[in-house]
């Protein structure tokens, strides 16, 4: 029996916790004390050889640096979907600074932690750019989880982070009662402006069509559950970000994301219509206006 730790214990990450713990000796921690089962401390999770990251995307950078707890032995599989808002970093840059990229593997596809606590169907991908310590990770999975493999570590890596700012969008869309035709076309659309991005950077553009992309996407831009859809919802309501966020008590990866995308566009002028709306909403744009721009764009 493998022993794993989850460093993280948010929804997502007490949510693997509960799915490895099916076929693994699994335990997690947090940076504060919670009263769950398996709780222990950092050092003695990181005694552990493979690693869950499920910390917030924001903040892996500041973790990162007061941190300095890995070694050669570490596998670590990372759970958290984000750009960094500061720098424009993928996850994968990130971590490469203090890890081989052979010790590292991303977790993506369409998951509600609510239905993998409930132990719910649900297929994942496991993407390392080292296809041994990938299928490790995946055998490592209960049977109510299908998974994949992939070596496209950067495509994943775009649409975990990039599914969320399209559901701010389909959750303003889904506020201001658009309908379903102007929500399919905003979610098509916004898997083509999401493909135009990773291509952009070297990712397989067939990884845009698998779970990890449209899979993600579709899940999380079509759903409540979804913190990023009630950030879009409570903005179509004119409630302030700072509202939303305090009602939702939790971390909507995609307004971190936004800020980052809208940054990376710019610099490399790459063409982001959706994304960037998104990113002016948040800083005030009314959402109305912000729809009529929107509609003006005639790029494809």
């Amino acid at each position: 029996m493998k022993k794993v730790a989850v460093v993280g214990a948010g929804k997502w990450g007490q949510a693997l916790a509960h799915a490895l713990s099916q076929k693994c000796d699994v335990v997690i921690t947090s940076r504060r004390p919670r009263d769950l089962p398996n709780f222990v401390s950092l050092e003695m999770a990181m005694a552990r050889d493979f690693v869950v990251i499920a910390i917030s995307a924001q903040a892996i950078r500041g973790w990162l640096e007061e941190h300095r707890v890995f070694r050669d032995s570490h596998h670590l599989l990372i759970a958290s979907k984000g750009i960094d808002a500061k720098t424009g970093a993928f996850m994968n840059e990130i971590f490469e600074e203090y890890l081989s990229p052979a010790q590292l593997s991303y977790l993506t596809g369409p998951s509600f932690a609510k239905e993998v606590m409930q132990s719910l169907p649900t297929a994942l991908v496991v993407n390392s750019r080292n296809r041994m310590i990938a299928q490790e990770w995946s055998e490592l999975f209960p049977d109510f989880i299908k998974t994949y493999t992939s070596t496209d570590v950067v495509g994943a890596e775009v649409g975990g982070a990039y599914k969320n700012v399209i559901a701010i969008a389909a959750g303003i869309c889904e506020g201001l009662q658009l309908g379903e035709n102007a929500k399919a076309a905003l979610v098509s659309r916004g898997l083509v402006e999401m493909a135009r991005f990773g291509t952009y950077f070297g990712a397989k553009e067939e990884t845009f069509l698998s779970l990890s992309g449209a899979g993600d996407l579709f899940l999380t831009a079509n759903s409540r559950l979804s913190r990023n859809f009630r950030v879009g919802l409570g903005l179509a309501q004119k409630k302030s970000l700072d509202e939303i966020l305090k009602e939702l008590g939790e971390v909507a990866e995609g307004v971190g994301t936004a800020h980052a995308l809208h940054k990376i566009s710019i610099n490399n002028d790459i063409y982001l219509p959706i994304a960037n709306e998104v990113y002016e909403i948040l800083h005030g744009k009314s959402v109305k206006e912000s729809l009529k721009d929107l509609l003006s764009h005639r790029r494809n």
